[in-house]
């Protein structure tokens, strides 16, 4: 290829290229002038839209504005209003005020005059009692050289008479208190003691605990003995009593303070005179046999008593404890039914008094097991037989009435007083019990020996078994109204001296008697 070819070839490149070059621009421009147009008309557009908005917010602004004024107006004028209302209202109240304030002036001048004439009376006054005190002096004075006792002197007599007018003001109003109270209290004691008795009739049997048994023959003295005295060391080394045979034809007597322990006895006793051969074999078998039926019969006799009086839940132990009141007896009273009077007659009561009435007879019944407890327990038969049905799970309060029904502790509870109450009235009923000869005249004589250590007494009487005595006073010692304390002090002493069951009446008579002689 020559130069020139090449030369040709490079040359129509070029002019092609330029070619190409011109038409490319030509076309941009054509383009660029199309979007230019565009452009124009979208500024133009969006300058169009900008004051639309700026005439439409223009717009809005004035109403907003408008508006605002007009609530802004509405509020000024409800402001404005509300001031001239209360303006009105203080214009009022100071009105009032000024009519208050003179009238308050009005009274302090009253005040003021009513003041000067306080003033005037009160030294007038002063002014009078200095007349009165110089008088009182000049009174006195004479008065004191017509008694011939001194002021102090006449003070003394005159505090001395009215410290006795009060005694004498005292003792008629304490004896009103009481004579009120005692009616009323006997009122409704007496209703109450007299709804339980008709309510309970038991058997008012006394009777005697018996320690003898009678033999078929006395040829059985001789067996009982045996030979060399065998068979009664045996009996009593099992039985735990003390066998006395003696010249009595027919009986033999069986000596021990454990009731129970002497019932067993007699049953063996029995046993063996039955069967006919007395030995120390047939002592401990017949023994044995007799403490099992003994047994037997106490929880008998005590569930008998616990369905009888309408209780239950008792513990066995304290059952069989209950039936062995059955054999105990104080001043010849059957302790077993004197318990049941005793639960039946707390139960009545606490039924009057709105109480539980289950409970007054469980305590009731419970309050004596004490007596059939064994001797070597310490203590009075009340903290013995607490201890003991406390030991088998009794209620607090049943066994603080049981404590605290002859006061070893001080009664804290209605039940206990109840208990106290009915163990009284079943003790103190007419031939409940029998009493020695002997106790009956000493407390007897005690009861009056107490009265006549009192001044002024001259003579007293013991009547009604105990129940009740009559003081004679001497007139010149005692006044009417001085008997009123003298029959507490007797009735308090009598509390602290002696025990007894039931109560003690005390009757103080003063008697004055006239004596005229026609001549």
């Amino acid at each position: 290829m020559t130069t020139e070819t090449i030369l040709a070839a490079v040359l129509s490149l070029l002019i092609g290229a330029v070619i190409a070059y011109v038409i490319s621009m030509g076309k941009v421009k054509n383009l660029t002038a199309e979007s230019e147009k565009e452009g124009d008309q979208i500024i133009k557009k969006a300058k169009d839209r900008a004051q639309e908005i700026k005439k439409s917010a223009k717009f809005d602004a004035k109403q907003i504005v408008q508006e605002e004024k007009e609530a802004l107006d509405k509020e000024y004028k409800k402001k404005v209003s509300a001031l001239h209302d209360q303006e009105r209202g203080l214009t009022k109240k100071e009105i009032s005020l000024d009519s208050k304030v003179e009238q308050k002036e009005r009274e302090l001048e009253a005040l003021k005059v009513k003041e000067s004439k306080i003033e005037n009376e009160l030294k007038n006054t002063q002014s009078e009692r200095e007349k009165y005190i110089a008088k009182q002096a000049e009174i006195s004075d004479k008065l004191t050289s017509v008694a011939g006792m001194s002021k102090d002197e006449a003070k003394k007599e005159l505090m001395s008479a009215m410290e006795e007018e009060a005694k004498v003001d005292a003792a008629k109003m304490i004896a009103r208190i009481e004579e009120e109270a005692t009616e009323e209290s006997e009122k409704r004691g007496k209703r109450i003691l007299g709804i339980a008795l008709q309510r309970f009739a038991g058997e008012f049997v006394a009777e005697q605990t018996i320690s003898s048994v009678e033999l078929p023959g006395d040829e059985i003295k001789g067996r009982l003995i045996g030979r060399e005295g065998r068979n009664i060391r045996a009996f009593e080394q099992i039985c735990g009593v003390d066998l006395i045979i003696d010249d009595t034809p027919g009986m033999v007597v069986i000596s021990t303070f454990n009731v129970v322990r002497k019932q067993i006895a007699k049953m063996t006793i029995g046993k063996l005179i039955a069967d006919g051969r007395i030995h120390p074999a047939k002592i401990e078998e017949f023994h044995d046999k007799s403490k099992h039926e003994m047994e037997q019969n106490l929880r008998e006799l005590g569930e008998k008593a616990q369905m009888e009086i309408g209780i239950h839940g008792l513990h066995p132990e304290v059952l069989k404890m209950l039936g062995a009141l059955n054999y105990r007896t104080s001043y010849m009273q059957n302790q077993y039914q004197h318990s049941l009077e005793v639960g039946f007659l707390c139960g009545a009561m606490a039924a009057e008094l709105g109480m539980n009435v289950k409970q007054a007879r469980r305590a009731g019944i419970l309050h004596d097991i004490g007596k059939a407890i064994d001797a070597s327990a310490e203590g009075s038969h009340a903290v013995v037989g607490a201890d003991f049905i406390k030991k088998y799970g009794e209620d607090p309060d049943i066994v603080h009435a049981v404590r605290a029904h002859h006061e070893d502790v001080k009664p804290e509870t209605v039940l206990a007083h109840l208990v106290m109450a009915a163990d009284a009235l079943s003790g103190a009923r007419p031939g409940v019990r029998k009493f020695l000869k002997e106790s009956y005249v000493s407390r007897v004589t005690d009861i009056e020996n107490i009265a006549n250590g009192f001044e002024g007494v001259n003579k007293s009487y013991a009547i009604s078994a105990g129940r009740e005595i009559r003081v004679l006073v001497e007139n010149e010692k005692v006044t009417d109204e001085q008997t009123v304390m003298l029959s507490r002090d007797i009735a308090k002493k009598i509390e602290e001296e002696m025990s007894y069951p039931g109560t003690i009446k005390v009757s103080v008579i003063r008697e004055t008697r006239a004596v005229g002689i026609a001549k």
